[in-house]
Order: structure tokens, then sequence, then C-alpha cells
């Protein structure tokens, strides 16, 4: 494994009860979801690993590139869920940057958690496929079902779909090309073009490391700035009669 290849977690806290709440939200996260119930054996699975997912039976998720671990918890024991999706190859991986490097709002997009239809087409184009088909999840569980998967295997990839409604980038991150990886890979791609000399205009290189800076330093001040507007929430529900200031609390953020 090179330097490039380290292993690179992300741990999700467990994710509390949530009875009714849809498969997903986003055209994305229903694609996923579309995929693990094609891998499903039966509908009954599927039934068991909706309520497992809904009842907070799942603890934290560990994502890593082509791999989700996590602990599944029933009426009969505590088990330990290994799925696997398959990673891309170094080529297809450095197509994939090319793609999300071809137009300047892509990679903006990605960081304020949204996945534009034309960058999952133009990558399918170039032989990526981001969004995964049923066929390809692959578990181990041991609970020693004779199912592949499962229904933890399925309760796992069911949560997996909320996590990836909220940050697309994990979908990316799954296909073998963690975030801060894509991030270094633009920016050194903009390094060299702007080695060989200028392209778009004599400031086409800077203005595209400008941009990409601008757009990961805006997707961070919103996040901030939805942070700071949750917690006046909570402190307007707590305190009658208080008002919080909409003008200069947030300047700082700007």
């Amino acid at each position: 494994m090179s330097a490039a290849q380290h292993v690179e977690v992300i741990s999700h806290p467990p994710i509390a009860v949530r009875r009714g709440a849809p498969r997903a939200r986003t055209w994305w996260g229903k694609a996923w979801v579309r995929a693990v119930e094609e891998a499903a054996y039966a509908d009954t699975d599927l039934r068991a690993a909706r309520a497992l997912s809904r009842q907070a039976a799942v603890g934290g998720i560990s994502l890593d590139r082509g791999r989700l671990v996590a602990a599944v918890a029933d009426g009969h024991g505590l088990w330990t869920v290994d799925c696997r999706i398959p990673v891309v190859d170094p080529v297809a991986t450095e197509a994939l940057v090319e793609v999300v490097a071809a137009e300047s709002g892509r990679i903006g997009a990605l960081l304020a958690d949204d996945l534009p239809h034309s960058l999952v087409e133009h990558a399918d184009e170039a032989g990526v496929e981001l969004l995964p088909f049923g066929g390809e999840f692959e578990a181990s569980c041991t609970c020693q079902a004779w199912v592949d998967p499962c229904p933890h295997a399925l309760a796992v990839l069911y949560q997996t779909a909320w996590l990836v409604d909220a940050t697309p980038l994990l979908l990316l991150h799954l296909r073998g090309l963690p975030r801060d990886e894509l991030l270094a890979r633009l920016h050194a791609r903009t390094v060299a073009t702007a080695g060989a000399g200028p392209v778009d205009g004599p400031h086409g290189a800077q203005a595209e490391a400008a941009a990409l800076d601008s757009a990961e330093d805006a997707a961070r001040r919103a996040a901030l700035l939805l942070r700071h507007l949750d917690v006046d929430n909570e402190g307007d529900a707590g305190d009658e009669g208080g008002s919080a200031d909409p003008g200069g609390s947030y300047d700082h953020l700007w």
C-alpha cells in the first residue's frame, strides 16, 4: 500500500431512533437505497433491516475506502458486519479527479454536500461508476446467516444511505478517493497547470486555484453559520421574550 493509499477511516456515531424516516431524501441517496434493495435475497430481509436501522440497533459505522464496518444488535445477540464495495483503480481515480476539475462549480457543490447529476454522468462516461448497483455489495456477518447480505448487513447499508444523503463526498471515499486526497490532487493539478503556462487567459490557472480555495472556504463558513443559527434557535426556544440579533452576530464569519 502506497503512502497515498493509507487507511483513512471516518467513524460516524450511532444514529438515533428514526421511526417513520424516509429511506433517503436526495436522488443519490435513493439510488443507494435501490442498490441495497437489489442486493437483498427476500423482502422479509429488507423489512427486518429497515426495522433495525430505524430502531438504533446499528452501532457507529466506520467507513474507509471500499469498506463499511459496524456492530448490529438484535434479540439474539450483538453481531459484527463488514460490508465491501469495489474501489476504482488508479487510472479511474485520475479520471474522476479530471471530471471533478472539468467544471469549476463541481468541487464547490461537493463541499456544500450536493452531487451534480452531470458529475455522475460524466464520471460514468469516463468509466467510473460512483453509484453502486446491488451486485457490487459484499458482506460478512458474525451471525453466520446463509444469505449475503444478511438483514444485519442490509441495516448497515440502509443507514449508510442516510450518511451518503448528508455527505455525498462519502461516495467518492468509498470508491477510493477520500475528500482530503481529492482536494490535494486538485491542488496539485492546478499547481502543475500554472507551472506549465497560462490557460484560459493569462491568469487562468491562478483563477482556478483561487476558485478552489474560495469554494472550500465558502462551504466551511456556511457550515459555521448553520451551527450558529442552530445554537441561536435553541437559545430562543429556552428564553421567552429573548431575541437574537440577526444583523451583528455573524460578521466574523464573512
